[in-house]
């Protein structure tokens, strides 16, 4: 019999179930912030003390949540191929890969109690990814020269916010949405 070895395919079981939690746990958290962990259960379709293995306090799932989308951040960074041509172009799809991410960080953003973890206040690849799109777009003409990368940054993130509240506030397509951020995003950078 051909396979993958016990312990290899419980392992793959339980990141996916890891996985699901988390998921779970930004959707149920995104509709009600103080949601108990048995709403996050459910929504995970597993049972209270599967969830409890992996996160036996709430303070332990808002640490994986954290990590979870530090990891989910690197990887749109990556998927936006942003060492690829004009930096404004790639700046732009690196701000459609950020946008896919939607409710992860728009609870990142809006729970202080994730929001402040010593993670999040420090650099990641992912930010200096960023600051050097933007130094990039300096260098290349295709951003203006005088938009501080670290104010790019802030003001990236900014619109990012500003769209998924406009699709949950007003009930916007998420389309129409990133369209008006990625219009907004080429007109604040433009030379």
């Amino acid at each position: 019999m051909t396979g993958a070895p016990v312990g290899v395919a419980r392992t793959a079981t339980r990141a996916r179930t890891r996985r699901a939690i988390l998921d779970a746990a930004v959707t149920v958290l995104c509709r009600d912030p103080a949601a108990a962990l048995g709403e996050i259960a459910v929504e995970a379709g597993v049972g209270r003390t599967t969830l409890h293995r992996y996160f036996p306090e709430r303070t332990d799932l808002l640490d994986g949540l954290s990590r979870h989308v530090l990891e989910r951040i690197a990887t749109a960074t990556e998927r936006a191929r942003t060492d690829e041509g004009l930096a404004v172009v790639a700046l732009a799809r690196l701000c459609q890969e950020y946008f896919a991410l939607g409710d992860a960080l728009a609870l990142i953003f809006s729970d202080p109690q994730i929001a402040c973890r010593p993670e999040w206040s420090e650099q990641t690849s992912a930010d200096r990814t960023l600051l050097r799109l933007v130094e990039r777009g300096h260098a290349d003409g295709s951003i203006d020269s005088e938009v501080d990368p670290l104010w790019a940054q802030q003001l990236l993130w900014a619109l990012l916010y500003a769209s998924w509240q406009h699709v949950n506030d007003n009930s916007v397509a998420r389309y129409d949405a990133l369209g008006h951020c990625l219009r907004t995003l080429r007109k604040a950078f433009a030379p």
